[in-house]
């Protein structure tokens, strides 16, 4: 088996600005998984306030260049279960492995993931498009531009709901809100019956992740459902999630990968928490391994790859909201090695 990386700068369309902060660009990570005769493809865009970069993630996947032909696995879960030791430090190249290893996997068997997984492309639900936060004219100008069923308005500032009422002048269309943990108790409370008499579905993370008390302050007094994003990162979130908040936002880059991300998916419906998967902005490599998740989630935002003006890759695409697939097997993708 041989595992090579590739560290590739991604351009934002514009600013992308949210609670974190602002960026033009993004450097995600590559890894190419080869083993009798098939390569996998798979990708994980680390961020900032999370202190793991690309480097980090080609350093580690690097030192274990004498491991890999002796690592004995059959299926992408062997893989991931070898590595764990490992690579759990690092879940962002934890998570581009097993991205890889499961384009590998659907490859070797010729076959879609999906398809493996005995789910069907029918009832997806949409994605939506995210708007970051800019002036309210620049957010509207986005909006309009872009013909989507669903949009996921970044908040955190002292004018959220100015805002929305200011966004809903220009669609009808549901609008899902994402504060970043920006928000306390009382703006929560304050704010959510007047954002769902605009339309408003959700409410993602509004308090800091670790807020745990807070969250609990929250229960039984806010108008909208309140869905985990930075506080649920990895298996072991899910279960004390679904006692403050109603629904969980599950990121592969986070978890780990496609291995964990499905067991969590699992867990949140034995807890009766509903399920989202969301992206960063990342290729299309990514985004098809999202999507090949989707039969399995109520919400999804696989927008990253739109956000972007060079993406390197072709795979599953999405177009005002719906995915539509390739025939190829594993992810679906295609990306040159060749490319700087």
């Amino acid at each position: 088996m041989k595992v090579e990386t590739k560290t590739y700068r991604l351009l934002n369309t514009s600013v992308f600005r949210i609670a974190h902060g602002a960026r033009s660009h993004t450097n995600t990570f590559f890894v190419r998984l080869c083993r009798d005769g098939i390569c996998g493809i798979g990708e994980a865009t680390p961020v900032p306030y999370y202190g793991i970069t690309p480097d980090d993630m080609s350093s580690l996947i690097d030192s274990l260049a004498e491991q890999w032909e002796t690592l004995a696995w059959a299926t992408p879960e062997d893989l991931w279960e070898a590595l764990n030791p490992i690579l759990q430090t690092n879940r962002f190249a934890q998570c581009a492995v097993d991205i890889a290893a499961h384009d590998w996997y659907g490859k070797k068997m010729g076959q879609p993931l999906y398809q493996l997984w005995g789910l069907s492309l029918e009832n997806l639900p949409f994605s939506n498009y995210t708007i970051g936060l800019d002036d309210i004219s620049v957010m509207q100008a986005k909006l309009k531009a872009v013909d989507f069923p669903v949009y996921k308005i970044k908040l955190g500032t002292s004018d959220d709901v100015q805002i929305i009422r200011a966004l809903r002048t220009v669609t009808q269309a549901p609008f899902r809100v994402d504060a970043n943990g920006a928000w306390t108790v009382d703006q929560t409370i304050a704010y959510a019956p007047v954002l769902k008499s605009l339309g408003v579905e959700f409410i993602e993370q509004p308090l800091a992740a670790q807020d745990w008390a807070g969250m609990q302050a929250l229960r039984g007094k806010v108008a909208l459902p309140l869905i985990a994003d930075e506080s649920c990162q990895v298996e072991s979130d899910v279960v004390r999630c679904a006692r403050v908040f109603d629904g969980v936002n599950i990121k592969l880059a986070k978890c780990g990968g496609i291995t964990p991300a499905r067991r969590m998916i699992q867990q949140a419906r034995d807890l009766n928490l509903r399920v989202m998967c969301g992206c960063m902005t990342e290729s299309s490599v990514g985004i098809s391994a999202i999507g090949h998740l989707l039969p399995l989630l109520d919400y999804v935002d696989m927008d990253g790859a739109l956000l972007i003006s060079n993406d390197p890759a072709h795979g599953v695409r999405v177009s005002e909201g719906r995915a539509y697939f390739t025939e190829l097997p594993g992810l679906g993708v295609h990306l040159p090695w060749d490319i700087e």
